[in-house]
């Protein structure tokens, strides 16, 4: 196995697998971005070679994002150097980057759909004839860039009468119009089909063949191995090491991605401990609280089968981009599935909206805490009574004094600080702030909890405190459905652990699963195998769903 506890550099082969070593024509060096509070990168290097593809891999909150907006001068750099064909360079934005050959196509498409493919491509650089706009010839010469990437796509036709696939494809053939020589993709294949997909890489395959340096972005791991001749990875906004693809494999990049942090504390290694004994609560054999079978979204998750007993903490792991949120909307309705059926309590449910779930008794904490979650400019007080509040209706405000109740209990039961509910949420440290996102639920008295991230980005005291609530909530009977990207974390706290890759389920395993049997999977298993994985007792697992 590659060697990923250490920073690891690989010299760069053939660009394209086919030419010879070359200078870097990007090269990033030392590259520190600090925030208030916040060290988002520590002396990254970085280097994209002519003619490749490289895949810059990292889990959430790794450093891709912030790396790229150095780059392309969203962001300027604390310390460090970044070089653009030897010549140093500190763009003041992703305009004048643009400028000089580095263009960025991102995940939701920057065009205008109200105007026609070649005005897309050609906006701001049209042919002009007598001081204005010479439309035949701007869709002449947009013709022949498509052409020179093998598309066939009508000039003349509106982008908003195309699918995202081709859009995408719009959005690279205008960077190429501008001779870009560094291309940027980031997640270009979130929204795609397979044959979609396909069809990006034959066009990545070509431009790279032509000596485009192509940075890529994605959570695929199956893609990056397919398209990518070597990759980055980062880690908490560390550089990991830089790898030839050909020399890695997909357990070493798992590993490198999520690392381990050594030197558990004590207090969340005794969770274990108080989760063994809520297990005994959660009786899989009676009818499960919930129970989907083939639910699922197009181009969100595939269908998948789930049962989740009252008392049980279901974890789902596998990478960011696997499908563990796409999979908790559809519970919550917050995505609407269009596939598949729900039941809850042995009835069946009609999980449409965010408000029938929690008519069924279901909560969501968002991973967005920020985004989804609380409200910065409210106070504790308002927050945390807010989906109660909701669920009653407006007409009928919960009384003053039931809510002064309300928010005592649960501040004092979950140890929200300051004990002040007139303070501003948006003035809370990060865990206290979920503690409230999590007391607006439990007011609620929900059957089941889904929580997403809920440790993300706080304190290791707040971090214990919250995973041993959900210990004890499990053995109060309450049903958990727990995502983290710390595979520990969940293999810590879950009685059974659902397995995803690839926005598809590919497994289920019991409680004694390890984190490293769950990054074998992971790395290992294609979603199209019509075998059972092997469980780390060498017996089947608990299931396995083909893609």
């Amino acid at each position: 196995m590659t060697d990923t506890s250490s920073t690891t550099v690989a010299e760069p082969g053939p660009p394209g697998g086919t030419g010879t070593h070359a200078d870097p024509v990007v090269a990033m060096r030392a590259i520190t971005m600090e925030f208030p509070g916040v060290r988002a990168l520590q002396d990254v290097d970085f280097r994209l070679f002519p003619g490749e593809v490289h895949a810059l891999m990292g889990e959430n909150g790794a450093g891709k994002s912030t790396l790229i907006k150095v780059l392309t001068g969203v962001y300027t750099a604390t310390s460090g150097t970044t070089q653009l064909r030897g010549e140093r360079v500190a763009f003041s934005g992703p305009g004048e980057a643009q400028a000089s050959g580095v263009s960025t196509v991102y995940q939701e498409v920057n065009l205008c759909p109200n105007l026609s493919v070649a005005e897309n491509i050609l906006l701001g650089r049209e042919p002009r004839r007598l001081g204005s706009i010479d439309a035949g010839a701007t869709r002449a010469r947009a013709a022949e860039l498509l052409s020179r990437m093998g598309l066939r796509i009508d000039p003349g036709s509106i982008l908003s009468e195309h699918p995202i696939a081709i859009q995408q494809l719009v959005a690279i053939a205008r960077a190429v119009a501008i001779d870009a020589q560094v291309l940027i993709l980031d997640e270009p294949t979130s929204s795609l089909d397979q044959d979609e997909v396909t069809e990006l890489f034959r066009i990545m395959g070509h431009l790279r063949d032509e000596g485009v340096a192509i940075l890529f972005v994605s959570h695929f791991l199956e893609q990056v191995f397919e398209i990518a001749d070597r990759m980055t990875v980062l880690r908490n906004g560390r550089l990991v090491g830089e790898y030839l693809t050909r020399d890695l494999t997909r357990l070493d990049l798992v590993s490198a991605m999520i690392g381990r942090e050594l030197g558990a504390l004590e207090e969340v290694e005794r969770l274990a401990g108080d989760v063994a004994e809520s297990a005994e609560s959660a009786d899989a054999a009676a009818t499960p609280l919930l129970r989907a079978r083939g639910l699922g979204r197009r181009g969100s998750v595939a269908p998948f089968d789930l049962d989740i007993a009252a008392g049980e903490v279901v974890g789902l792991a596998g990478l960011l981009g696997s499908g563990r949120t796409e999979l908790a909307r559809l519970l919550f309705g917050a995505d609407r599935a269009d596939s598949g059926e729900v039941c809850v309590d042995g009835r069946p449910v009609s999980l449409r909206t965010p408000r029938s779930a929690i008519a069924a008794g279901i909560a969501f904490c968002s991973e967005d805490r920020k985004g989804e979650g609380i409200l910065s400019d409210l106070s504790i007080r308002d927050n945390l009574v807010l989906a109660m509040q909701a669920a009653r209706g407006w007409a009928r405000p919960i009384p003053r004094r039931t809510k002064d109740e309300l928010v005592e209990k649960w501040m004092t039961a979950l140890d929200i600080r300051p004990r002040n509910a007139d303070a501003l949420v948006g003035k809370l440290s990060g865990g206290n702030q979920q503690k409230v996102l999590l007391a607006r639920w439990l007011v609620t008295e929900p059957k089941l909890l889904i929580l997403d991230e809920p440790t993300r980005g706080i304190d290791i005291g707040a971090k214990a405190q919250i995973q041993r609530l959900v210990a004890e909530l499990a053995a109060d009977g309450m049903a958990v459905v727990y995502i983290s990207a710390e595979l520990e974390e969940v293999t810590r706290l879950a009685h059974r652990i659902v397995v995803l890759k690839d926005r598809s389920k590919v497994a289920e395993l019991d409680g004694s699963a390890t984190a490293d049997d769950i990054m074998r999977l992971i790395a290992t298993t294609d979603g199209s195998s019509d075998q059972s994985p092997v469980s780390p007792d060498g017996g089947a697992l608990t299931e396995q769903v083909a893609s």
